[in-house]
């Protein structure tokens, strides 16, 4: 966190709970992002996801019992896709964090949190669909609002849509 800078009671509980993190997993992670809208940061050792996450839900000085969301994002300069996945500890702290993780963008995959929070099921699937991550180790990994036979990844910042499907015009 910068010095000088006046943060909030939460932000500074969202610190406190990603010392704890980066103290068991070091350069596994990256450095704390004080963002006041959604304290985050990033995990670069992705194949440590699972490891991560199952601390951050069981620690006891952590308890991120919530996976409030778990979104998609592109970063086509980078030629990398990613998640950012929300954190809360409802029953405990209340503290919050984000934590972003990125793969290639092309047949990029990531670790599937659906075994740690059932919400991660559909949440992965959806993020499947839509930018085309694949999660090792889901349980029924399928697209969830495209049929099974579109195109490419709508969500993809340089997705050209079709221009029919089965012979329907699709709109744009």
């Amino acid at each position: 966190m910068e010095e000088g800078k006046a943060v909030s009671q939460s932000v500074q509980e969202s610190a406190a709970a990603y010392r704890v993190i980066q103290e068991q997993f070091g350069a596994a992670v990256s450095a704390f992002d004080a963002n006041e809208t959604m304290p985050f940061f990033e995990v670069v050792a992705t194949g440590r996801w699972v490891e991560i996450a199952l601390f951050m839900r069981d620690h006891a000085k952590l308890k991120f019992n919530s996976m409030a969301c778990l979104t998609g994002a592109d970063y086509p300069a980078e030629n990398k896709v990613g998640i950012i996945c929300n954190f809360e500890s409802l029953a405990l702290l209340g503290h919050k964090v984000a934590v972003k993780l990125k793969c290639d963008r092309t047949g990029g995959s990531l670790p599937s949190l659906s075994c740690l929070w059932h919400t991660a099921n559909w949440h992965e699937r959806e993020v499947f669909d839509l930018f085309g991550i694949t999660f090792t180790g889901h349980p029924d990994l399928r697209r969830i609002l495209c049929p099974d036979d579109w195109e490419g990844h709508p969500l993809l910042k340089d997705y050209k849509v079709q221009q029919s499907y089965h012979g329907i015009k699709v709109p744009y």
